[in-house]
């Protein structure tokens, strides 16, 4: 049975057996990342990479209109800019740790567990960055996408300069880079930006059959293939391929192993334990 959720101000964190459901939560705000957003995601972000049982986790918005509208243009920016001082604990728990935004936004932060974007509404800019930082993403139908930085002669540096060229077609890639203009979930899906585009109550089901899918698979094999793809991601074949034997022996040598083809030979469910 799913714990129930604890409620934080800015964040939902729900544990559903061996998923983790994350929610932002200022859908007044649309979902905008506040210090304490920030700090509390970092936070749930590591609690998940360090915790055996968790092995899939969801990251949705509040309500139906944003996924996340990216830094806080009120609160987050001044402060980390220097335009604002210290107010709160959050602000303070910030500022003495700034690793703590580039982690909360998944960027240059280890984390070989898969990660469902589970896009509820508008995710632009920032939004847009953190779904490209997820292994799967589903968008309502409704969903709208884009990188309008440079619009305000800013730039999208939380990782979509480098990860959407290798996420979809360099071409298409530096128009939504460069020009900025925001599209649809449904472009997204034809670009390979997305996995699917359902209807908004079917979105959350969607990623929960995802989660419930890469639970049952064996957790240590699933690590070791995200981290081999993360790792050899540029890299020569032939360095890529010692990645690859690497993470491999990781797996064949563990009990996970032996424990797979064993379940399939007596025709039982496998009781992986990502050993």
């Amino acid at each position: 049975m799913a714990d129930p959720a604890v409620h934080r101000d800015h964040l939902l964190v729900e544990r559903r057996e061996h998923v983790l459901l994350l929610t932002m939560n200022r859908p007044a705000a649309r979902n905008a990342l506040s210090p304490e957003m920030l700090v509390r995601l970092a936070r749930a972000w590591h609690e998940f990479r360090d915790t055996d049982a968790l092995r899939v986790a969801i990251l949705t918005g509040a309500g139906d209109e944003d996924f996340c509208a990216g830094g806080d243009l009120k609160r987050t920016m001044p402060l980390v800019t220097g335009a604002r001082q210290v107010e709160d604990e959050w602000d303070e728990a910030l500022m003495g740790d700034l690793t703590q935004f580039t982690d909360a936004i998944l960027r240059g932060f280890d984390l070989y567990k898969p990660i469902i974007a589970a896009v509820n509404g508008n995710a632009l800019g920032g939004g847009t960055e953190i779904t490209n930082a997820c292994d799967l993403r589903i968008a309502a139908a409704h969903a709208v996408f884009g990188t309008p930085e440079t619009k305000v002669g800013l730039l999208p540096g939380g990782g979509s300069i480098t990860r959407l060229p290798r996420q979809i077609p360099y071409a298409k890639a530096m128009e939504i880079l460069l020009i900025g203009d925001s599209f649809s979930a449904d472009d997204a899906l034809s670009m390979g930006l997305l996995n699917y585009v359902v209807p908004p109550a079917a979105l959350l089901p969607k990623a929960l059959e995802l989660a419930d899918k890469l639970a049952d698979n064996g957790p240590l094999a699933v690590r070791k293939i995200k981290e081999g793809v993360l790792r050899s991601s540029g890299l020569p074949l032939a360095q890529a391929y010692e990645i690859e034997n690497e993470v491999s022996v990781s797996v064949l040598t563990s009990k996970d192993a032996r424990e797979g083809p064993r379940a399939f030979k007596e025709k039982r469910k496998p009781r992986f334990t990502g050993e």
